[in-house]
Formats: structure tokens, C-alpha cells, sequence
């Protein structure tokens, strides 16, 4: 039975690494936003509009409970899944938590090449995002730091980028079994 939770920033590659991870290993994949707004039938940028953070969180949450039973998985989370209520708690007695860190220059590089809508920044202009992620990540940074494997990365644009970060986590997971 293997359960791997992949949590970082917005924009660190969680999805990316998850889908390469798993298949590299055999595994399951679950995208935890996408798996609530398959649910939902409602994107999260609809949830938190209708519902605000509050109500998305406890959704996320209640997700996160949900995801954590299914075994032989890797689950890529929302950037702030970690940071509420006992989710980090949870994932860390389920399974193997694996921090993707990412400078904010490179998160904000990342976030502003990216098609898809996040309700956190959507509103940001370029010289206001990384100031924005700065912050906000300083104060993420404490719940992000309990996980099991920190792996960090500076540029992930390229497939060798990408492989090669999938590479170095799995080498910490295997590292992480032998302990």
C-alpha cells in the first residue's frame, strides 16, 4: 500500500510531478482539485466565488478525508490544502508527504505562463505577484516544512527538467522507506 501526497505553492509543479511520479512508479493519480470539481461539478475559481475560501476549504477538506482511504495513489493537492484545519496532520498518518519548494520568482514566473485560473492571484498584475507570493508563501512555509520529503526545485520547463525532478523524488522516497 502506497499513498504519496504532493503539496506545495501554486505553481510548483504539483500536477505535473504527480501524473510523472505515478506513472513512474505504477501508481494511481489524483489531482485533488480536479477531483472536487468533478464532484462539485463546479471549478474551484466557481466554489470559492459562490462559497469564498471558508466554504472551499472545509469542501477541500472533506476531499482530502475522502482521497486519503485509496491506496496505491499519488495525490497532487491545492496549494493551500496543507495550511488548513488537521489536513497536513492527515496526510502525514495516511501516507508520504513530498514538498515541492520553489523560489517566489520562479513560482510567479510559473503562475504567469499558466493557463489555468487561480482565484488567489487572478486579480494580481506581474509587479504585484511577487511580492504577493513572497508573503504568502513565508506564511505557508510553516506547514509546508512537516512534510516528510522536501525536494527543491529551481526550473522545471523542460521534459529533462521535469524527469529529472521526478528522478530525485523518487530516489528520496525510496531513501524515505529504508529509514
Amino acid at each position: 500500500m502506497e499513498r504519496i501526497f504532493i503539496i506545495g505553492y501554486m505553481g510548483s509543479g504539483k500536477t505535473t510531478v504527480g501524473k510523472k511520479l505515478a506513472k513512474s512508479l505504477s501508481l494511481s493519480f489524483i489531482d485533488l482539485d480536479a477531483f472536487i470539481e468533478s464532484k462539485y461539478r463546479k471549478t474551484i475559481a466557481e466554489i470559492f466565488a459562490e462559497k469564498g475560501e471558508d466554504g472551499f476549504r472545509k469542501i477541500e477538506s472533506k476531499a482530502l478525508s475522502e482521497v486519503a482511504l485509496i491506496e496505491d495513489v499519488v495525490i497532487s493537492t491545492g496549494g493551500g490544502a496543507p495550511c488548513f484545519y488537521n489536513n497536513m496532520e492527515l496526510m502525514n498518518k495516511t501516507g508520504t508527504t513530498v514538498y515541492i519548494q520553489a523560489e517566489p520568482e520562479e513560482l510567479a514566473a510559473r503562475l504567469l505562463a499558466s493557463k489555468t485560473e487561480r482565484p488567489l492571484v487572478s486579480s494580481k498584475s506581474k509587479d504585484e505577484l511577487i511580492p504577493f507570493i513572497t508573503k504568502h508563501l513565508a506564511d505557508r512555509e510553516r506547514y509546508y516544512r512537516n512534510a516528510k520529503i522536501i525536494y527543491h526545485t529551481d526550473k522545471m520547463i523542460t521534459k529533462e527538467e521535469i524527469y529529472l525532478t521526478v528522478n530525485g523524488i523518487e530516489l528520496l522516497l525510496k531513501k524515505d522507506k529504508k529509514d
